[in-house]
C-alpha cells in the first residue's frame, strides 16, 4: 500500500512505475488530478513526470486526458515475439543439439546486429561467444546472413551503409561480396560462416520464415573448426528451420 511516507522515500523509477500502475484496463484516459490521486503522488510531481512521458511517447495526451502511449505497446511487441520464439523453438533446438553434438543458437535481426534469443549449449563446448540477449554484427555471422538473404533490399542496404567492420581477417567487409553471398544463401536456404566472427569458430544457419517468406529469426549450429563439417550439419539445420517455420506459423494462428 502506498502511503504518504512512501512518496517521500521512493526513487524516480518508482514514481514513474506508480504513474503507469494508476491506469486500469477500463480507463478511457485520466486527468492529472485523478492520476496523482491513484499514484499517491503530488500533483506537481505527476504533471512533471507525465510531461516527460508524453515527449517520449510512453503516454499520449488528448486535451486534459492522458492515455498509455503507443511506445509501450511497441516495446511489448518486441518482448512478446522472443518469448513465443523461445517457447516454440526450445524442443527443436534441444533435439538439434543432441543430433549434432554442437551448440545451437536462435537469433533475431535488430538494426545491424543479430540478438541471441536462445542458446542451447553442448556439454563439451567452451563458453559461448555471446550470452542470451547479446549481439553480434549481422554481416559477420551465419545467423545474420541467413536472415538478410530473405530480407528486403532496404534491410541489406542498411547493413551495408552501417559500416561492415572486420572482426577477423575472414570477415566480409565489401557490400558487393556480401550481396553475392546472400544470393547463394537464398538459393541454398542455408548460410555458412567460417572464422568470420571469431577465430576457430564455424557456424551453419538457416532462416525461420513467416507468412510470405519473411524472415522471423534464424537457427544455427556452432562449433570449432576442428569439430564441425558444414556440409554434414547443413541438412539438419535446414530441416530444423523448416520445422520451426511451420510451428511458429501454427502458433501465431491460434
Amino acid at each position: 500500500m502506498r502511503t504518504a511516507g512512501w512518496t517521500d522515500s521512493v526513487s524516480v523509477l518508482d514514481r514513474v512505475s506508480a504513474v503507469f500502475d494508476a491506469f486500469g484496463e477500463q480507463d478511457e484516459g485520466l486527468g492529472i488530478s485523478e492520476l496523482a490521486r491513484r499514484a499517491n503522488l503530488p500533483k506537481s510531481t505527476v504533471s512533471r513526470i507525465a510531461a516527460d512521458l508524453v515527449v517520449q511517447r510512453f503516454l499520449d495526451r488528448e486535451g486534459d486526458k492522458l492515455y498509455l502511449g503507443v511506445r509501450l505497446f511497441e516495446l511489448a511487441m518486441t518482448v512478446e515475439q522472443p518469448r513465443r520464439l523461445r517457447h516454440v523453438a526450445l524442443p527443436v533446438m534441444s533435439e538439434l543439439r543432441d543430433v549434432t553434438g554442437q551448440t545451437v543458437n536462435l537469433a533475431v535481426l535488430e538494426g545491424v546486429d543479430v540478438v541471441f534469443v536462445v542458446v542451447v549449449r553442448a556439454e563439451h563446448t567452451s563458453k559461448p561467444l555471446v550470452r542470451v540477449g547479446g549481439r553480434l554484427p549481422a554481416h559477420a555471422t551465419a545467423l545474420g546472413k541467413s536472415i538478410l538473404a530473405f530480407s528486403p533490399h532496404a534491410v541489406v542496404e542498411r547493413i551495408s551503409q552501417g559500416g561492415m567492420t572486420a572482426r577477423t581477417a575472414h570477415t566480409i567487409t565489401d557490400p558487393s561480396v556480401l550481396q553475392r553471398e546472400l544470393m547463394d544463401i537464398h538459393s541454398l536456404g542455408v548460410a555458412t560462416e567460417k572464422e568470420e566472427c571469431a577465430v576457430d569458430r564455424i557456424c551453419v544457419a538457416s532462416p525461420i520464415l513467416g507468412p510470405g517468406g519473411a524472415p522471423i529469426a534464424a537457427i544455427s549450429v556452432t562449433g570449432s573448426v576442428s569439430t564441425m563439417v558444414p556440409e554434414r550439419i547443413a541438412p539438419a539445420v535446414r530441416a530444423a528451420a523448416a520445422t520451426l517455420s511451420r510451428r511458429f506459423d501454427a502458433a501465431r494462428a491460434r
